[in-house]
């Protein structure tokens, strides 16, 4: 077996939000329906309640969308897919870690803007894939995960980093 070629999903991961942030948006979303209601009597009382604890669980699902995924294309190559995007690891020509102590250097004085960036703040680390793709602009990829090690061993890639 090729050393660049995973099983169907060698890998998966999804970006959740961290879980102190569930309490936190239902004690605003709470104290913000609490403000409403003061002083409405009846059913008018729960009315708040009712409409705006939805929506703390919607924008927190909003935001843990994101997946990280490695796995084979309809041919059988092998292929990182992060959200929407698909790379084929094969135009992968070197993978590093980003640790958290590095990640603003990354994302800020050193970042080209080119690069193809799906950053997750509640994330720690990430991985950086440079790419070698004469016809695609895109320099490397940066990526938030939990597990940068498991992913580029998933993609067959040694860790540089």
């Amino acid at each position: 077996m090729d050393q660049k070629t995973p099983s169907q999903h060698a890998y998966r991961e999804r970006l959740w939000v961290p879980l102190w942030w569930w309490p936190v948006a239902f004690a605003i979303t709470g104290l913000l329906a609490a403000e409403i209601h003061m002083g409405a009597p009846g059913l008018r009382a729960w009315l708040p309640y009712v409409l705006l604890f939805p929506v703390p669980v919607w924008v927190l699902l909003w935001l843990s969308r994101h997946r990280v995924e490695i796995g084979a294309d309809s041919s059988g190559t092998a292929e990182l897919r992060v959200d929407r995007a698909h790379l084929p690891v094969n135009f992968v020509a070197r993978a590093a870690v980003v640790p958290s102590t590095a990640k603003s250097a990354a994302l800020g004085r050193q970042l080209d803007p080119a690069a193809y960036v799906q950053h997750r703040p509640w994330i720690g680390s990430m991985i950086l894939l440079v790419l070698d793709d004469p016809d695609d602009p895109t320099p490397y990829w940066l990526v938030s995960t939990r597990r940068p090690e498991r992913v580029l061993a998933a993609l067959g890639l040694p860790s540089a980093g």
